[in-house]
């Protein structure tokens, strides 16, 4: 059997675009479907941890997928806006801790989150450098954000305009870096957190600027009266919140109104739940929803099972095709071999001995493609996590 096995090792080894063509086939068809299926088991994993750990959301009526990919995960579909009554509402109701989330602007292609310190709190995001939120106009970064914008606490980060051609007057925000989240293998760690305010202040809706009555261009004097003066759009506005301008940001209109993309709920009791869920239920209520995102994600994960059984059956006709493929080649070998068979016999070998050489050809073929994808489906797991967060999830 040694001597069969060196034989069809030699003849492999000097037939090399005809072995490695084979070899890569065999590899590939039992690597996809190995490979398929870590990544499905750890996306199943990572989605439900981050449902499963997320009570109940509160949102806007309409796509509950979309709800939660931007709540739990930062995604950049925006749902439909709600408001900061919405959250006082969930507080007053006494069932539950309510967690603004405001997740529509980026800086530098990173998820700008709005919420509030309950929220680090409530994920048990602890810092591990430089120190939490304090004022408006700092920012706490993920682990994965600060390494790959390589920053640190004392770096200015600014946002990014929603898009180029905004004439709205709505300007970037310098933020100020103060602390570094510590890795928790989540959403988070690639998330730039605000106070909601921030978020409020890079949208426009609370600005800070010069004081008019101080000025001594009269150029942006729009209209004086009694008590109040109004300035034009050449009034300069602050792009950057510090100690000595934070006096100056003001709110226009009522916060109450001000805009959020969600509300994590987080009941006081498995009771409290029940009833704030029947209460969103009873009421007539057309502009919010209450969403369970284990449910959601659930749902989602049925339909990616769905695709994976398409998938599998569409491998199982190309690994169908691969095998009859590599019959062909072998049995066309053996054709174009028919001379070097002929010597053989003449040697004095019998049947048997061609039948041990081809078969030893297969199995060198075939341990050598098995570890092949044994090494690739190690490095697919060793890695899942990563790559299931940067294809899926992000």
């Amino acid at each position: 059997m040694i001597d069969s096995l060196f034989l069809a090792w030699k003849y492999l080894k000097y037939n090399k675009l005809r072995t490695a063509t084979l070899i890569a086939c065999i590899t590939l068809i039992s690597f996809l479907p190995a490979s398929l299926n870590l990544l499905l088991d750890e996306s199943e994993r990572q989605l439900m941890s981050r449902a499963t750990s997320t009570p109940l959301v509160v949102g806007a009526k309409g796509s509950a997928l979309d709800l939660m990919m931007n709540t739990l995960y930062f995604g950049d579909q925006v749902p439909e806006i709600i408001s900061m009554e919405a959250a006082e509402k969930v507080t007053d109701s006494d069932l539950a801790t309510s967690i603004p989330m405001y997740v529509r602007f980026k800086a530098r292609g990173f998820p700008i989150v709005g919420t509030t310190l309950d929220y680090f709190d409530y994920r048990r995001l602890n810092i591990a450098q430089g120190q939490q939120l304090t004022m408006l106009g700092e920012c706490v970064l993920g682990a994965s954000a600060a390494e790959k914008l390589r920053l640190s606490p004392g770096d200015q980060l600014v946002s990014s305009p929603e898009n180029l051609f905004d004439l709205a007057g709505v300007y970037p925000l310098k933020m100020n870096v103060v602390g570094i989240l510590e890795v928790s293998h989540t959403s988070d760690d690639l998330a730039i957190f605000v106070d909601v305010k921030t978020a409020w202040v890079i949208q426009g809706l609370m600005h800070g600027h010069q004081d008019v009555t101080k000025t001594n261009d009269e150029s942006i004097i729009l209209k004086k009266r009694e008590g109040n003066i109004a300035a034009n759009a050449k009034l300069f506005q602050y792009m950057e919140i510090t100690q000595d301008n934070m006096g100056s940001f003001h709110f226009h209109g009522d916060p109450s109104g001000y805009p959020l993309t969600a509300i994590i709920a987080v009941p006081y009791d498995e009771k409290s739940g029940t009833i704030l869920r029947g209460r969103y239920l009873s009421e007539d209520d057309e502009k919010h929803q209450i969403v369970e995102p284990q449910d959601v994600i659930a749902g989602l994960l049925q339909n990616i099972f769905r695709i994976k059984n398409v998938l599998d059956g569409v491998i199982l006709v190309v690994g169908c095709a691969t095998i009859l493929a590599i019959i062909l080649v072998f049995a066309l070998s053996l054709r174009l071999r028919e001379r070097e068979i002929q010597t053989i016999f003449k040697l004095g070998c019998s049947r048997m001995t061609i039948a041990r050489l081809l078969g030893a050809e297969i199995f060198i073929i075939v341990v050598t493609s098995s570890l092949f994808c044994v090494i690739s489906v190690n490095i697919i797991s060793l890695y899942s996590n990563d790559l299931v967060r940067m294809m899926f999830i992000k």
